[in-house]
C-alpha cells in the first residue's frame, strides 16, 4: 500500500507539471460564471414544474457560501427571464450552460489519452457537453425535490406501516446523507460522460470521492477564511464580491481537475505496482 501511495504522488507531481494545467482553473471559472444565467434559466422552468421556488437555495447559500459571495447569488437566483417559458429560449439556454463544461471535457481527453488530443470535433464535443450538463440540471432538480418533498413521502409510506411517528428522527438522519450522494452523483457525471474515451464507473469513483469531499470542504473553509481573515474591500473596494466568487470558483475548478488527475494516477498505479 506505501508502495502505491508513493507511485501516486510521483505520478500526480509529474501530471500537474505539465503546462497544459496552468490556467485551466481560471479558464472553467469564467466559463462557470458566464454559464449561471442559463443554469438558472432551466432550473428555473424545471423546478417550476414541481412548484418549486427558486428563492428555496437561499437558506444554502447563507449557510455553506461566504457573504461576498452570496449576495451576488441570492439576485441571481431571484432572477425570472422574462421569456423563459420560451421553448427556444431554454435550448439556447442549454446550449450556453454547456460551454461550462468545455474545458473539463478537454482536460479530462488530454489527460486519459496522455496529451493525445483534446478533442474529437467540435460538434461531437458540444454534443457530450449538453449531454453532461442535461444530466446535472435534472440531477439537482431531483435533489431539490427530495429536500422539498422527502419528508412527505417518507411519511406517506411509513404511515402505511404504523411508523409514522419516527418520520422526523429518520428525515433528520436520512436528509443529508442521501443529499450528499446525490452530490457525488453529480460530479461523476461530469468524471463518465465528458472524456471521448470510454471509461468504467468503477474508473471514475475514486476521483468523485476526492472531488465530492474537496470541494464541500473548500466551500465551507473558503467561507470561513472570507468571514474571518480576508477582506477584499481594502484592495477591490466595490469589486471585492466578483472577486471573491471567482476565487471560490477558481478553488473548485482545481478541485475537479485534481479529480481527473487522481482518476488517471489511481489506474496507473494500480497496475505499475501489479506489474
Amino acid at each position: 500500500m506505501k508502495k502505491r501511495i508513493f507511485k501516486m504522488i510521483v505520478l500526480g507531481i509529474k501530471q500537474m507539471s505539465d503546462p497544459y494545467y496552468q490556467g485551466f482553473a481560471a479558464q472553467m471559472a469564467f466559463y462557470m460564471i458566464l454559464a449561471m444565467v442559463p443554469v438558472i434559466i432551466v432550473l428555473s422552468q424545471i423546478l417550476g414544474l414541481f412548484n418549486i421556488s427558486m428563492s428555496f437555495f437561499n437558506k444554502y447559500i447563507d449557510h455553506y457560501v461566504s457573504a461576498d459571495v452570496s449576495g451576488i447569488l441570492k439576485q441571481l437566483f431571484s432572477y425570472k427571464p422574462a421569456a423563459a417559458n420560451n421553448l427556444v429560449m431554454i435550448v439556447t439556454a442549454l446550449w450556453a450552460a454547456s460551454k461550462a463544461q468545455l474545458p473539463m471535457l478537454r482536460i479530462s481527453n488530454y489527460t486519459y489519452t496522455a496529451g493525445k488530443y483534446t478533442s474529437k470535433g467540435f460538434f461531437r464535443e458540444r454534443a457530450r457537453s449538453v449531454f453532461c450538463m442535461i444530466g446535472i440540471i435534472f440531477t439537482v432538480t431531483f435533489t431539490m425535490v427530495v429536500l422539498v418533498y422527502g419528508k412527505a413521502l417518507l411519511s406517506l409510506s411509513l404511515g402505511r406501516i404504523d411508523l409514522g411517528g419516527y418520520v422526523d428522527t429518520l428525515w433528520t438522519y436520512l436528509r443529508w446523507p442521501l443529499t450528499i450522494v446525490l452530490f457525488f452523483l453529480m460530479i461523476s457525471i461530469n468524471y463518465y460522460i465528458l472524456p471521448s474515451e470510454k471509461i468504467k464507473f468503477r474508473e471514475i469513483v475514486p476521483g468523485s470521492v476526492l472531488c465530492s469531499i474537496g470541494m464541500l470542504a473548500v466551500t465551507i473553509g473558503y467561507s470561513a477564511y472570507t468571514g474571518y481573515v480576508a477582506n477584499y474591500d481594502i484592495i477591490y473596494g466595490s469589486l471585492a464580491s466578483i472577486v471573491a466568487m471567482l476565487f471560490w470558483l477558481f478553488f473548485l475548478a482545481e478541485i475537479l481537475c485534481l479529480g481527473v488527475i487522481f482518476n488517471k494516477v489511481w489506474a496507473d498505479s494500480q497496475s505499475l505496482v501489479k506489474g
